[in-house]
């Protein structure tokens, strides 16, 4: 079989088995394995086991259900609630206070939780009831929750940055330092966002008046322990990659330590949810794992049946040129992003195009970065959309799916806005690790 007819049914068999609705991970390596062995015949096996055993012996993954662990006993020691109490007290006289104080906790929860559905979910039944009873716009308060939930998947510790780490093979500390600022970024955005059209737009907000006349529930000293929680687990986890004293995968069972003692300091650390959170990570761990492995097999027959020689002639026969083949590969992350599973998207294409991209001159670290901002869309365009299911599945009655849709929409522009910021200014992304490595 022709390379490029090779290229063209792999991609095929992929897409029609995702539309008839066979799990991402197996469609992935059934759709490699059968064609390899038409293609190449009993190879294919023993080429697949190589990638199972790579992946088995492979010292990084074991940072995953670490990282997962954190996150699902964070989501159960309460933190969380109190932390948004105090920041919706602090910015009850803010128009748009709520909507801000909900994307900070946000940021805050993602740094702690790596995992979309988790994180979504659990920020929904924090957050959206408050702001829905105070008379928020119903598309609004979808997209406050769906975008600022879909940070835990760009903001370390995250298990897609180190399966980013692993696949376009690049050093899992410089990828996790990496990824702060455009988080931050886009964080900072939708809170730009939300005061400007609470104070701009009548209607979507309610009115200072009546949340200024909110009696306080905490004082700052109470408050500001609310924090010490997120704080002292972001140190812990952040703080020692950050100042070189661990790597992501030797500090991610310090995070699952420190996530059992914060649980242990709210009085929510015993028997039944210790093995709720343990059954959460092996769900949620044998999923990715799953998934990387079909993307590994479906990029190594891709790669032994001329594939990535084709692709490559294509982009080469083309004279596209360095920009060329960066806006045809963030153009296909963004298309089979609506359509296909995130993760899966990513780790077919990054294979294919990394290798492409850096003989062009693009520092990987950058391109990867670039490329987990523009995924964050395709957790919020339909008909997928995974992080408005997500809320829709904790929404109270009467919410609509037509206003989630709606009210996402300027998100998805931030998202874009951002991309074009980190493409455009490289230094967003590689500032921070480019002092890290030369200063400390």
């Amino acid at each position: 079989m022709m390379p490029e007819v090779f290229v063209a049914v792999m991609f095929a068999g992929v897409f029609a088995g995702v539309f008839m609705g066979f799990p991402i991970a197996f469609t992935l390596s059934g759709v490699a394995i059968f064609l390899g062995y038409i293609s190449f015949g009993k190879m294919v096996f023993p080429l697949a086991g190589y990638q199972l055993t790579g992946i088995m012996t492979e010292f990084s993954y074991i940072a995953i259900p670490l990282f997962v662990f954190m996150g699902c006993m964070f989501e159960r020691s309460g933190v969380a609630d109190f932390a948004f109490e105090v920041l919706e007290q602090w910015f009850r006289k803010v128009r748009g206070g709520l909507g801000i104080a909900a994307i900070i906790i946000c940021i805050l929860f993602a740094a702690c939780v790596g995992v979309l559905g988790a994180s979504v979910t659990t920020l929904g039944l924090l957050t959206l009831a408050p702001m829905l009873n105070r008379g928020y716009d119903k598309g609004l308060a979808v997209g406050i929750v769906a975008a600022g939930g879909s940070l835990g998947v760009l903001l370390p510790p995250s298990i897609v940055l180190i399966l980013f780490g692993l696949v376009a093979r690049v050093s899992l500390m410089k990828i996790f330092v990496a990824a702060v600022i455009p988080g931050l970024l886009l964080g900072v955005c939708y809170m730009f966002y939300v005061g400007a059209i609470g104070l701009f737009k009548k209607g979507m907000t309610p009115e200072t008046a009546v949340l200024g006349s909110l009696q306080p529930r905490y004082s700052l000293r109470q408050g500001l322990v609310g924090f010490v929680p997120f704080i002292a687990l972001m140190f812990m986890v952040l703080g020692a990659i950050f100042f070189g004293i661990a790597a992501p995968t030797e500090v991610a069972d310090v995070g699952a330590l420190g996530s059992i003692a914060v649980a242990a300091g709210y009085k929510k650390c015993n028997t039944k949810i210790l093995m709720e959170a343990a059954l959460s990570t092996l769900r949620v761990t044998t999923m990715v794992i799953f998934i990387a492995v079909g993307a590994m097999v479906f990029t190594a027959v891709l790669f032994r049946g001329g594939g990535i020689w084709a692709i490559r002639s294509a982009i080469e026969g083309a004279s596209l040129g360095p920009g060329g083949a960066l806006a045809l590969f963030l153009f296909l992350i963004f298309v089979m992003g609506v359509f296909i599973d995130w993760l899966g998207v990513a780790l077919i294409l990054i294979p294919i195009f990394m290798p492409v991209l850096t003989e062009f001159g693009y520092d990987p670290v950058h391109v990867s970065i670039v490329v987990l901002v523009l995924l964050q869309t395709s957790f919020l365009t339909p008909p997928l959309a995974q992080a408005v299911l997500y809320v829709m599945g904790v929404a109270p009655p009467g919410l609509a799916i037509e206003d989630a849709y709606k009210g996402v929409a300027p998100f998805i522009c931030i998202q874009l806005f951002v991309v074009m910021i980190c493409v455009f200014f490289p230094v967003v992304v590689t500032f921070l690790p480019d002092m890290i490595l030369t200063g400390w």
